[in-house]
This record gives structure tokens, C-alpha cells and sequence, in this order.
């Protein structure tokens, strides 16, 4: 068995550029139980980019900075963090989705190594979608809900991966952790739902009070993370045979663009 401490270093290793180290043998080809404990450790992930995330933007706002530009930054982070994988992943789900072809021509379409037209729209939407979000969010100082916003996107990749799919390869970091996760889904829902506890904390100048709104409408964008994340793997694996890797890093994208617009709802 995997130890969770093993899961969380080889999920920043596989999904950060930060130099943590791990006991994986380097000639050893890694399984679907390392692939599988990793997905359960996404979330993790999550928190660490989230983390680095809401501390810069916090950084920058003792600065002359527009919001803007922080909002701007916060995504070249992220971006940065995470070697822009999950952009690659999503203009290449998008390229594939766009083709209208059988799995076949999807699978040539995201593996040819360019960025189509359908590519660069999703990306440029997305990203504008995010940074629109985070400029908001810090124009409002709400550093929690970066962090919150950043890490419930990876909760969609832990959904895209429960065990009713299967991969759509049979090699690829698809085939390691597709249809590897069950306990862990609604762990990490649990927890996103507690999660959403601080949103709603305001300070009335005597103390602290609980707006139970904020609170539900975290609850409600976890929802929406969920189901969204739930419906969009379902298609994509229908068109691609099958789920990869491209498509986890579309989810995630994606899931943190819903996350910024419903915590601005």
C-alpha cells in the first residue's frame, strides 16, 4: 500500500515544478496503484498552488498595482506552477471535441502535437474568464476564496477519474489513473463542503459572524464543480473511447474558471 505521505510527494513532483523529492525508483515504470494514490492526493496539489496563489495576490496588494495585473499574475502563476500541463491539456481536449470525428481522428487530432483554432479560442476564453475572476476576487481582498477557487478545480480531475471510466489508451497517464477513484471522491467533496466554512466568516468589528449565504453559495459552486466535472469526463470519454490526460487538465482548468465566476455570483 501506498503511503499518503509517498502520494502527496509524487503528486507535486508529477504536477508541480516545486523540488520535493520521492522514493520512486527512476527505472521503475509507475502502476495504476502509484497513479491512483496521486489522483487521490490531487487535491493537495491544489491547496499548494491555491496557497501560493492567494499569497502572492495578498503580496501584491501592498503594492500600486491595478487589480488587474494582479489578477493577471495569479494566473502566470498557477500557469507557471503547474507547467502549463493543464492549458496544454485543455486546448488539446478542445482541438479533439471540435474535430467531430470518431475516436480515432479525436485521438490523432490531440496527439499531433499543434494547437488549433478551437485550441486557441478555449484558451484565450478560459484564461480570460480566470483572470476576469481573480481581478475581481482581489479587488475585494478575498484571498481565501483564490486559494478555495484553485484547488476546487482539481477536485474535478479526482471526479473525472472515478471507476465507471476507463482510459482511453492503453499506455499514457490516462491509463495510470482513469477509473482508479471511488472513497476518494466524496472525501474531497466532504471536505470542499466544510471548506467553504471561512467564506461566509466576516468581521462586524466586535467579533465574528458566520453570513450563512456566503456559505451556501460555496456549497452550491462545489455542487456545480462536481456535477460539471462529472458530466464533461462522461462526454469526453463517449467521443475519445476512453479518458486521458488531456482531458483531467481541460477539467481542472475549466473547473477553476466556473469556481472564480460562482464566488462572484
Amino acid at each position: 500500500m501506498i503511503s499518503p505521505s509517498r502520494a502527496v510527494r509524487t503528486a507535486l513532483c508529477w504536477m508541480t515544478v516545486l523540488p520535493v523529492g520521492t522514493d520512486t525508483d527512476p527505472d521503475e515504470a509507475p502502476d495504476r496503484a502509484l497513479g491512483g494514490a496521486v489522483m487521490a492526493a490531487l487535491p493537495v496539489v491544489g491547496i499548494v498552488v491555491g496557497a501560493a496563489a492567494a499569497a502572492l495576490a495578498a503580496g501584491l496588494s501592498f503594492t500600486a498595482l491595478p487589480a488587474a495585473l494582479t489578477g493577471i499574475l495569479v494566473v502566470v502563476l498557477t500557469a507557471a506552477l503547474t507547467r502549463g500541463m493543464h492549458l496544454d491539456g485543455l486546448a488539446d481536449t478542445a482541438d479533439g471535441l471540435g474535430c467531430y470525428g470518431p475516436p480515432e481522428r479525436v485521438a490523432e487530432v490531440m496527439r499531433s502535437g499543434t494547437v488549433g483554432p478551437f485550441g486557441v479560442a478555449t484558451l484565450v476564453l478560459t484564461l480570460g474568464v480566470q483572470t476576469a475572476g481573480f481581478t475581481g476576487l482581489v479587488g475585494e481582498s478575498r484571498w481565501y476564496e483564490i486559494a478555495f477557487a484553485v484547488a476546487l478545480g482539481r477536485l474535478g480531475a479526482v471526479v473525472g477519474t472515478r471507476t465507471s471510466i476507463s482510459p482511453a489508451h492503453p499506455n499514457g497517464f490516462g491509463a495510470l489513473v482513469a477509473g482508479t477513484q471511488r472513497l476518494s471522491i466524496p472525501v474531497w467533496c466532504l471536505v470542499a463542503a466544510a471548506a467553504t466554512v471561512p467564506i461566509g466568516l466576516r468581521d462586524n468589528g466586535s467579533g465574528i459572524d458566520l453570513d450563512l449565504a456566503a456559505v451556501a453559495q460555496g456549497l452550491v459552486v462545489v455542487l456545480v464543480i462536481v456535477v460539471f466535472a462529472w458530466v464533461f469526463t462522461r462526454h469526453c470519454a463517449r467521443r475519445m473511447g476512453g479518458l486521458n490526460g488531456d482531458v483531467l487538465g481541460a477539467t481542472i482548468e475549466l473547473g477553476v474558471a466556473l469556481a472564480v465566476v460562482g464566488l462572484l455570483v
